[in-house]
């Protein structure tokens, strides 16, 4: 098929959720992308921030064919070998415990919001408990992940969702306080909020919250699916604040292409929570997604990935503060590390500088309040940067 039957086709026969960019991705090299018509693009949004290694990595491919030419999928019904590979170099990137392997992020969430419940339970024998999230959040499309995202554009047409949360203002430590009661089990947080807009944790407000949670028995759920896995320049962003979780969760980037997320809980929520026969998951933790963890762990480790990340991500950050001053349409930079995010004014519709950046060769989405967001593979040079903030530079009036 060319390109324009491959379109039709899908209109025709995939459900028509995603207004899809009129390019069809074919194949991928390096930090690029290339379309069926042979068109490169500078790929600055690595499939919503998960192809932290970019295309076809040394070292990537061969361990997922090495798998697959040995088993795919057995079940949770025995164990694997590249599970326990797995979860031991996550968990212990973490200092936490245990870890629970799912599908996808909102998955993940979906998990570690029953974690925090049985947790109150266990502890109260009751379980009419709430949960504070934040507003401007976003968590997954699932019910449960719709409960706690805080922006009611997505929640609307899927009333009545998940009762007993409450939500508060990010970064005001204040609002948080006045939601708390006596049947509070979690606090839900994305470390940095992406979809929202690209807005990291005050660390003064990050630290209130651990230190509310810790004098109340609150569970502390840090959502690191789109920030975590050296993101920010760290591994795992909340490393930045000086606050541990008691649950995290983590997808996109830990498989850097293959489905999966994980939940991974400290010793107190890992004791005193999800029991066997409480929560499960045919296809989590199967080999060849852990195979796909487990590479992307050692990778990252040989070849100082998160490092490298910090410091590309310092030189796109200055590039940026560049952009935001020449440019009176950008109100303003923020982010961490290698998510970025700059604010327009209202009358440059985002879209139409994601729109012109595609047309020269530039891969870059959006995020909530009129926001373009960078979120390119962590692999990206800085003549990589140079040659997206160009393109940006004549994209923007």
């Amino acid at each position: 098929m060319n390109t324009t039957e491959i379109k039709a086709t899908t209109e025709e026969y995939v459900l028509h959720t995603y207004n899809r960019f009129p390019i069809v991705l074919e194949k991928g090299e390096g930090v690029c992308l290339y379309d069926t018509d042979e068109k490169k693009y500078l790929d600055f949004a690595a499939g919503i921030a998960v192809f932290a290694l970019g295309y076809h990595y040394p070292g990537f491919d061969e361990a997922l064919k090495a798998q697959i030419d040995n088993v795919i999928h057995t079940s949770n019904l025995y164990y694997n070998v590249p599970l326990a590979d797995a979860a031991e170099k996550l968990v212990k990137s973490t200092g936490m415990s245990k870890a629970f392997f799912t599908n996808s992020g909102a998955e993940a969430i979906e998990g570690a919001v029953k974690a925090a419940r049985k947790y109150a339970f266990e502890r109260d024998g009751i379980a009419d408990h709430e949960i504070i999230a934040m507003n401007h959040s976003f968590h997954g499309r699932t019910i449960g992940a719709l409960s706690v995202t805080g922006n009611s554009h997505y929640q609307d047409p899927f009333r009545p969702l998940m009762g007993g949360v409450k939500f508060a203002d990010f970064n005001d430590i204040d609002s948080v306080k006045a939601a708390i009661t006596d049947k509070t089990c979690a606090i839900i947080m994305e470390t940095v909020q992406g979809e929202g807009g690209i807005h990291p944790a005050d660390k003064e407000f990050l630290q209130a919250v651990r230190a509310i949670c810790d004098e109340k028995d609150i569970i502390l759920i840090l959502d690191e699916i789109q920030c975590g896995m050296g993101r920010t320049g760290s591994l795992w962003a909340w490393q930045q604040y000086g606050v541990e979780p008691d649950i995290m969760t983590t997808a996109k980037a830990l498989g850097c292409g293959v489905p999966v997320g994980a939940f991974v809980l400290n010793d107190k929520a890992a004791q005193h929570s999800l029991k066997p026969g409480d929560h499960g998951t045919t296809y989590g933790g199967n080999p060849l997604a852990m195979a796909a963890v487990s590479v992307v762990f050692d990778l990252f480790n040989a070849n100082d990935i998160v490092g490298q990340a910090e410091k590309v991500g310092s030189y796109l950050a200055a590039k940026l503060d560049e952009i935001t001053a020449k440019h009176a349409c950008v109100k303003e930079h923020r982010g961490m590390g290698l998510m970025r995010g700059l604010e327009l004014t209202a009358e440059v519709p985002v879209g139409d500088i994601v729109t012109k950046a595609r047309d020269m060769g530039l891969l870059v989405i959006s995020a909530g309040g009129n926001v373009l967001r960078l979120v390119p593979p962590l692999v990206i040079s800085e003549a990589d940067v140079d040659a997206c903030v160009e393109i940006l530079d004549k994209c923007l009036p």
